[in-house]
């Protein structure tokens, strides 16, 4: 049920300036924005009820520190933005005489991610701005893109206590609120029912802006950000409410904590109960993206700034820019940063740009990137050809689907099968279709061929997705197969007359060898930004995720049939909530662990082998890289029992900062709301001196040798030793001081120093990777140690 919430209107006030002059009624919109900011406990409300003419653009400003609001001037931190946009109002003159509708409007004003506001100007009024004393810089409008039932058994987080299941020792989450920023929620879906669950903690200051009977215990906030998107595109609706505009924030939160949901599956396949990674956590959602829109940063930024005050616990954003951006110009480093000053901590997705290296988004050191990775569950279809050879691929084609008799094999002209009026032309009604990747979606695809009258369709995966296939569902019988599959079955067309195939649909199976492997789309390292600082951090599962979605339009169902309450996605999108939800159960577990306590537990017990024991593989069927692979696969189990953490609080960033030869000014709009600092009274850290759970040495000049120093903070066995194993090629040597570690309490901090050299004396020709690993009974603490030639920053 959708309902109509009030709008705020503009105040009435009596003007102090006459109405028949076009300036005066400026003057008089930015006195009433002020007013209407003063009124407002909250972030800015802005003035509606005027069209965007002119030529104004959305920027982030930027205030320059150490300037703060007086609160002897100001109720609140937003009027005093106001006053700051209201000095430059008189410099639109000109805009505003040839269209008086025209107007510069506040669209956001930040307390708690930045030491600024959102604004609409025109370029007069920011050239003026610039010349402010307050000013440090404004930052043009920027788009942020989505990254878009069996994980939790999988992960090992089922079972009884005997068994270990994770669930039963972190009471799958109860209590924690994870923050979810997307694209819109379907709150009527059952994996967001609130039965059983109890009330949300004394501290949760947020809001539901759906009725009493939608929000309930599971879904406990829900809020739309939509200020800066609708100006800056043309005819965006106005939501009142976070309603889904597509699958992704249904899919993405009911992955990190939805409910229990029995009898769910696709089309039949994957059938089972659904759940969430801490089904008993709470939900709070923030909508700042829009179906073919995108995720507007000054969005962003508002709900993270909302999110952190109104307390949750977690924050899940599977959303990131398609560059490298400074960090002090990402609303994601921004956010995160202030975040984790709070004590929240923020996972964020690794982007879908892969396989190429150095494509990887989220890279700042204070946030979990995550990777993504297979699960070992497939839906497996078998192509069986009219020489009885079969050919293995996938489908979400109802495992009951029986094809019967052979149907004649035919291929496309151009191999695509992108042309409606190509398929008609083949006259392939009664037959099987075969299509290559390319042109529009296979879906799309599937429902031209069943229009021309095709008995079912074969697609061929791209080369570089290797064995890995993504499964839709289509409107026709389809098996995806994989590219080497689909030249086999290209040569039996080419070469026998009367080809034939037929299906054979087998549904699920489980415990598939080579599992988990780096999926293909999966973005790499090197971390541009910060080339110190290994990126992705780890891996989690993001390819075939089934989860809950308002409905599937890929295919056109029955009128009477059931709508599909839940489909396969993948993406680091979806490997992001998984370790959201399962940072959701070691906060619970240890809910005084700090962010990076909680970080450094999922990297240490990370898994660097698959089910077959062996090393974890790329795509390609080689051993991953530490750039694809971070520190491994999520091991919850091991996680919430890590041994030793490397600790650290937000504080510890700000040399790491300076180090990175950063202003003043930026460091200072990144750690805001903290006090302004200076890099010159403070010690520069290298980046391999961040007390990171990984180690990245870089060799950048002769001796070629580096040195990274550690502390690490016991969190296992009170009276404990640890003694140092390190596996590295003969092309490097380490030496780690000192060798052991004896601890003699809980939280005791000891600290130690990694030294690398190169071993003939010369830069390393390609990366090197080794590992690190403190050994103590039941405890294996592993940090992966990467050796670079070359510069610091990429």
């Amino acid at each position: 049920m959708h309902v109509a919430l009030p709008r705020t209107t503009v105040p009435h006030f009596v003007s102090p300036f006459p109405m028949d002059n076009p300036i005066h009624i400026w003057r008089a919109l930015c006195v009433a924005a002020a007013i209407l900011l003063l009124l407002s406990p909250a972030a800015v409300t802005p003035v509606a009820g005027h069209n965007d003419y002119g030529a104004h653009s959305n920027y982030l400003i930027i205030v320059r520190s150490p300037y703060e609001y007086d609160k002897r001037l100001h109720q609140n931190v937003s009027s005093w933005h106001a006053s700051l946009l209201s000095s430059v109002c008189d410099s639109a003159k000109e805009t505003l005489a040839a269209d008086p509708s025209a107007m510069t409007r506040l669209i956001y004003s930040y307390r708690n991610v930045v030491n600024g506001f959102a604004a609409r100007m025109t370029p007069e009024e920011l050239e003026k701005m610039s010349k402010m004393d307050w000013f440090d810089r404004a930052l043009p409008e920027q788009t942020y893109h989505l990254l878009t039932t069996h994980t939790p058994q999988m992960l090992g987080l089922t079972g009884n206590r005997r068994r270990g299941g994770l669930w039963n020792t972190s009471n799958m989450g109860e209590g924690v609120i994870i923050g979810i920023l997307d694209d819109g929620i379907y709150a009527g879906h059952p994996s967001f029912d609130g039965a059983g669950m109890q009330p949300p903690p004394a501290k949760w200051k947020g809001r539901c802006d759906f009725n009493k009977t939608v929000c309930n215990n599971k879904l406990i906030g829900a809020r739309s950000y939509f200020e800066s998107a609708k100006w800056k595109w043309k005819g965006l609706r106005d939501p009142v409410l976070p309603i889904s505009e597509g699958q992704h924030g249904t899919h993405t939160s009911s992955t990190a904590a939805g409910a229990f949901v029995p009898d769910a599956s696709v089309f039949g396949n994957g059938l089972g109960t659904a759940a969430g990674m801490a089904p008993r956590a709470h939900i709070a959602f923030y909508q700042v993206c829009y179906e073919q829109k995108g995720c507007d940063r000054d969005d962003i930024l508002a709900a993270v700034d909302d999110a952190i005050e109104d307390g949750v616990d977690i924050l899940s954003l599977s959303l990131g820019h398609e560059d490298a951006v400074d960090f002090s110009d990402d609303p994601v480093s921004l956010g995160g940063y202030t975040a984790i000053l709070n004590g929240v901590f923020i996972c964020a997705a690794a982007g879908n740009t892969g396989p190429s290296p150095a494509t990887l988004v989220n890279e700042a050191p204070w946030l979990l990137t995550v990777g993504a990775s297979t699960s070992d569950r497939r839906f497996v279809a078998t192509v069986k050809l009219g020489d009885k050879v079969e050919v293995d691929g996938e489908s979400l084609s109802d495992p009951k689907t029986n094809m019967g008799d052979p149907r004649p094999l035919v291929q496309d002209v151009d191999g695509t099968c992108a042309s409606e009026s190509v398929l008609i032309a083949q006259k392939i009604t009664g037959k099987i279709i075969i299509c290559d990747a390319g042109g529009v979606v296979s879906t799309e695809k599937a429902k031209m061929a069943k229009r021309a009258g095709a008995a079912g369709m074969i697609v061929i995966t791209p080369e570089v997705f290797g064995p890995v296939i993504i499964p839709r569902p289509h409107a026709i019988p389809a098996v995806q197969v994989p590219f080497a599959a689909g030249q086999k079955i290209k040569t039996y067309l080419q070469t026998t007359q009367g080809a034939t195939a037929t299906f054979v649909f087998k549904g699920s199976t489980f415990k598939n060898p080579q599992s988990p492997m780096v999926a293909p789309f999966s973005s790499r390292g090197p971390n541009r930004r910060s080339r110190g600082i290994l990126k992705p951090d780890l891996i989690g599962p993001g390819v075939n995720v089934i989860a809950g979605v308002p409905s599937i339009d890929d295919v056109e169902l029955d009128p009477k049939a059931a709508v599909p309450r839940f489909d396969i996605k993948s993406g680091t999108s979806m490997a992001a909530p998984h370790l959201s939800g399962i940072a959701a159960l070691i906060k619970h577990a240890h809910p005084t662990w700090s962010p990076a306590a909680i970080k450094s537990a999922l990297m240490t017990t990370a898994g660097t082998t698959d089910n077959l024991r062996k090393p974890i593989a790329d795509v390609d069927g080689k051993p991953a890289t530490f750039l694809a692979l971070g520190a491994g696969h999520v091991n919850p189990q091991k996680a919430v029992d890590p041994g030793l953490v490397y600790n650290m609080s937000a504080a510890g960033y700000v040399p790491y900062l300076c180090g990175l030869n950063y202003t003043d000014q930026k460091v200072n709009t990144i750690i805001y709301p903290e006090p302004p600092v200076s890099c010159a009274n403070l010690s520069r850290l290298e980046q391999d001196d961040l007390n990171y759970p990984s180690i990245t040495a870089i060799l950048d000049q002769p001796p070629f040798t580096a040195t990274a120093n550690r502390s690490v903070t016991n969190v296992g066995a009170a009276s404990s030793t640890y003694v140092v194993e390190v596996e590295v090629p003969a092309t490097v040597k380490v030496e780690v001081n000192p060798p052991k570690l004896t601890f003699t309490a809980l939280e005791e901090v000891l600290n130690y120093s990694v030294t690398i050299r190169s071993a003939d004396g010369r830069a390393p020709a390609s990366p090197v990777e080794g590992q690190l690993k403190w050994v103590s009974g039941k405890y294996v603490v592993r940090s992966p140690l990467l050796i670079v030639a070359g510069v610091r920053q990429a």
